[in-house]
């Protein structure tokens, strides 16, 4: 149903979605230099996922991994909004030198990141065909 929209809205909600995750790093971790690794990093997750979905069997093609990316990028925004304090202080931490040995991420905010990414997954799945 969404991958029939045009390849430039696909693209847009692929960027907006991108941009959402770097805005909330940013804003949460207050690290430039984090913000664009994250940035590389989801562009190159989203070629990754184009490729890949290019190469299995079922041969997902770029509009289908176009809304996957999207929804899965938006999940993980979604999924790390409950960790943003934990975040802002870790940042906070980072910024003034203090390194821990260990930095501790509660199983709990791992279980709303993990039950969002995989929920927005699969409605992406349910969308994409």
């Amino acid at each position: 149903m969404l991958a029939r929209l045009p390849l430039v809205w696909l693209l847009l909600m692929a960027a907006l979605a991108t941009f959402a995750f770097c805005f909330a790093i940013d804003r949460w971790m207050k690290e430039r230099k984090l913000t664009v690794v994250f940035l590389v990093i989801s562009v190159g997750c989203c070629l990754g996922m184009i490729a890949v979905g290019g190469a299995q069997v079922q041969n997902w093609n770029a509009r289908q991994m176009l809304v996957l990316y999207s929804f899965a990028w938006t999940g993980l925004t979604i999924g790390m909004f409950p960790t943003r304090k934990l975040l802002i202080t870790y940042g906070d931490e980072y910024r003034h030198g203090i390194q821990r040995e260990k930095y501790e991420y509660p199983k709990r905010y791992f279980a709303a990141l993990l039950f969002s990414v995989i929920l927005m997954c699969f409605l992406a799945f349910v969308l994409a065909t």
